[in-house]
């Protein structure tokens, strides 16, 4: 059965990202100087290369690989929570290239952003944490009671 909470927006920033800067990095930055703990976000924009990761779900080991060109951005979308008392960036980006070829996955440190605009909505509610699970090895949310 899915475990929820109820929360509640309280405030939403919208930007830019420095052109050159790391995408994930400088979204990390914002909520850490915010003191962001619970948000939802999305962008658009363009990136000059992209890192990203596949979850191999049989090794529980993150498989990262490096697409060395141009990419829009056609969708990217994440959460922030709690990982070790400090604000955690959990983000997925589908990208396309000059050809419409789509890639996708986890976003990855190494990101070099072209131009991007964003938006960030910050929740009023219950912190989620994100603890270690022995399941599928990976840091997932834990609810409060």
């Amino acid at each position: 059965m899915a475990i929820m909470k109820k929360v509640k927006p309280r405030e939403v920033f919208i930007g830019k990202l420095s052109h050159g800067g790391d995408l994930l990095e400088e979204i990390t930055d914002i909520c850490q100087r915010e003191n962001i703990q619970l948000a939802r976000f999305e962008a658009l924009g363009a990136v000059q290369r992209a890192r990203l990761a596949f979850y191999n779900q049989e090794t529980h080991e993150y498989q990262f690989f490096v697409i060395d060109q141009p990419l829009e951005i056609t969708k990217l979308v994440g959460n922030v929570s709690l990982k070790d008392n400090s604000p955690f960036v959990h983000a997925h980006i589908t990208l396309a290239d000059k050809k419409a070829n789509a890639y996708g996955g986890h976003l990855a440190s190494g990101t070099v952003v072209f131009a991007c605009e964003f938006m960030l909505e910050v929740f009023d509610g219950p912190v989620l944490q994100r603890d270690f699970d022995e399941t599928t090895g990976l840091f997932l949310w834990t609810m409060p009671e």
